[in-house]
């Protein structure tokens, strides 16, 4: 009889990264070419799949991660128990940088949505930039303000009633370039993912992109969604007629 062998979790299965991989990281171009050699030997790479965890909370963190290809999301339980989402994670985010800037255990979760590629610098490699690189600071600064900018539209957007709304200003935040430059002008995402990510059916998100197509914000294309007026997304639907409309799903 043959025995089963344990499935390797996510750490078990990380590796170096491919050419066309490093090249997705946007902060490596900021480094020097000693600083980047060094760094992309510390560089490690996992494939994960719906039901790894990449963060857990109370975990010691060890890496600073980013979002090499896919879609992860940041959750933590409420004191009743019940599951909160803050954001969803695009291709060309990396996040953490608080938590490794102090070397704290995680107070939330990150998980794959759908099967993404995520990379892995070991947090004693982070500080050691910090400590050398004047370009890798700027671009962690850039990263916290625009965090706390994510955080504070986070709260708001969860006291908003308005679902056309709460679509809009969470597909927003996913657009932004600062954070999530591996998205650009579509993102790959389908009706039931963004529900995850802001708490809503799936037939309630597909009335609210029809709203935000017919206003002209959006256009629905095959697997995502264009960005077409992104100050509109930010500010939220006007009032007008719901279409009939069918997205991406």
């Amino acid at each position: 009889m043959q025995v089963a062998r344990p499935e390797l979790s996510l750490h078990q299965r990380r590796r170096p990264p491919s050419a066309a991989e490093l090249e997705g990281i946007p902060w490596l171009k900021l480094l020097s070419p000693a600083e980047a050699e060094r760094t992309v030997r510390d560089i490690t790479v996992g494939d994960a799949r719906p039901g790894d965890f990449v963060c857990r909370v109370g975990r010691p963190v060890t890496y600073w991660f980013g979002v090499v290809e896919g879609l992860l999301k940041m959750s933590t339980d409420s004191s009743r128990g019940q599951p909160m989402t803050y954001t969803g994670v695009p291709p060309g985010g990396w996040f953490g940088e608080g938590t490794a800037l102090k070397r704290e255990a995680y107070r939330y979760n990150i998980e794959p949505l759908r099967r993404s590629v995520v990379a892995g610098l070991p947090v004693d490699t982070f500080h050691w930039l910090l400590d050398h690189s004047l370009g890798f600071n700027r671009f962690v600064m850039n990263q916290l303000n625009e965090r706390l900018a994510q955080f504070i539209a986070a709260r708001e957007i969860d006291r908003l009633n308005d679902p056309d709304v709460r679509v809009a200003r969470s597909l927003a935040a996913l657009f932004n370039p600062v954070l999530y430059p591996g998205v650009g002008e579509v993102l790959r995402i389908t009706q039931q993912e963004l529900g995850y990510l802001v708490g809503l059916s799936r037939q309630r998100v597909n009335e609210a992109l029809g709203t935000l197509e017919a206003q002209g914000a959006i256009r629905v294309e095959y697997g995502g969604l264009r960005v077409l007026d992104l100050g509109a997304l930010r500010a939220g639907p006007r009032l007008s007629a719901r279409p009939d409309h069918e997205a991406p799903g």
